[in-house]
């Protein structure tokens, strides 16, 4: 089999955007295991690999992988995006606004779910649950996926829009949170996993967009993000600032090394496609993915696996489990016609961010209800079947909500 480094396989000339069914049901997978892996709070008894690693263990948690490979599907997504939006006549600036609102609309509902836990119902004169619905009601407001429509009908939507601009508003400002001794106002924190998200988009999409014809930069970009996030574990950044800020990027370029590895997983796949060598994507997505466990496996010599710090081995570890898994999903999905097998997940992964948010509201409606489920049914096995059957549940309703043309889009 003829190999060739990843820059010499990436067009120069990007073709005209398509859908990709595998990149869907990758994202839809992805989806339906987050709410898998953040309803394991509701359990006990179940295996501690399936969790989330504690900051200062050497380990990889099955919840560890979850991020990473959401980060990588967006990045496989970037290109697309743009590619339609420059195919549709869009001019640079338009294309960076769209990211630009696009990012701020993560960030604002990054901001609000971070701050949810801390709320002090007392203070802010509301229970935790009552502002979460709020809050989520909030988001549908403004980033539903109105009808197009004139007269009358356009001013309801706008209004309605309005009304969620009110609302999110007045949640901000009367929020309280913290102690009753140390009571905070509403701040950005760690941002939340939407926030990150946010912050990540708008750093790689840019990026693509200056650079997608000339595929050698984005390879660069990927490298220096990996050595940024090197550098900043192995103190070389404090090194060069001392007393400086030493995150000097978000997460210390972890999460865009993962979005980059992604946008150039896509570009890869374009030249495997104009090249009628789309057959072979899964064994080289795969022996990508056998090189970047290696070199994690090297680097855990120097850095511990862990999510929390952020840290190399977790980066390259989590990357080459990311395109070890696009290239089985590829090999069902787009090889042999499988994506039929998917059809009951499609919408987490074409409504992903009205799939995120609805659990938000369940278990808001669960503690105010006051029933809870016995233990039998939140113990071990049994558990884990039951959080399992949530997140088929949550892709359901995700799905009834899409059919009464309720569904975010930013």
């Amino acid at each position: 089999m003829e190999t060739r480094p990843i820059a010499q396989s990436i067009p120069t000339q990007a073709p005209l955007p398509r859908r990709i069914a595998s990149i869907d049901v990758f994202r839809a997978l992805t989806m339906l295991l987050m709410i898998f892996v953040n309803d394991l709070w509701t359990l006990s008894g179940i295996p501690a690999w399936l969790e989330h690693s504690r900051a200062n263990q050497d380990f990889l948690g099955f919840a560890d992988i979850i991020f990473p490979c959401f980060l990588f599907i967006l990045g496989m997504s970037i290109p697309f995006a743009v590619r339609q939006r420059i195919a549709k006549g869009e001019s640079t600036g338009q294309i960076i606004q769209h990211i630009v609102i696009r990012s701020v609309a993560l960030l604002i509902m990054g901001v609000f779910t971070v701050n949810v836990p801390e709320l002090n119902a007392a203070a802010t004169g509301m229970s935790t649950e009552w502002f979460q619905m709020l809050m989520v009601l909030g988001f549908f407001l403004i980033w539903n996926v109105y009808p197009k429509r004139d007269g009358a009908r356009q001013w309801l939507f706008r209004g309605l829009q309005l009304i969620g601009v009110g609302l999110l508003l007045y949640l901000a400002i009367t929020f309280r949170g913290g102690a009753n001794d140390n009571v905070v106002r509403m701040a950005p924190q760690w941002w939340g996993i939407l926030g990150l998200i946010g912050w990540t988009y708008l750093t790689c999409a840019i990026i693509y967009l200056f650079t997608y014809k000339r595929p050698a930069l984005l390879v660069v970009s990927w490298v220096v993000f990996t050595l940024i996030n090197i550098a900043g574990h192995a103190g070389w950044l404090r090194q060069l600032w001392p007393g400086g800020p030493h995150d000097w990027i978000l997460g210390n370029g972890a999460f865009h090394a993962f979005t980059s590895a992604g946008i150039l997983a896509t570009l890869w796949l374009d030249r495997l496609y104009n090249t009628q060598q789309a057959g072979s994507l899964p064994l080289r997505f795969a022996s990508m993915g056998t090189l970047l466990l290696l070199g994690g496996s090297v680097l855990r010599q120097y850095f511990i696996i862990s999510k929390i710090q952020a840290t190399p081995t977790w980066v390259f570890i989590c990357t080459g489990i990311a395109f070890m898994s696009y290239a089985i999903v590829y090999y069902l999905v787009d090889l042999k016609e499988k994506a039929s097998w998917f059809r009951l997940i499609k919408p987490a992964g074409t409504s992903t961010l009205t799939c995120y948010l609805i659990p938000y509201v369940y278990y808001s409606v669960a503690d105010l209800s006051g029933v809870s489920l016995p233990k039998s049914l939140t113990f071990g096995v049994v558990g884990l079947l039951k959080s399992l059957l949530f997140a088929f549940l949550v892709i359901g309703i995700t799905a009834l909500l899409g059919r009464l043309k309720i569904k975010l889009k930013i």
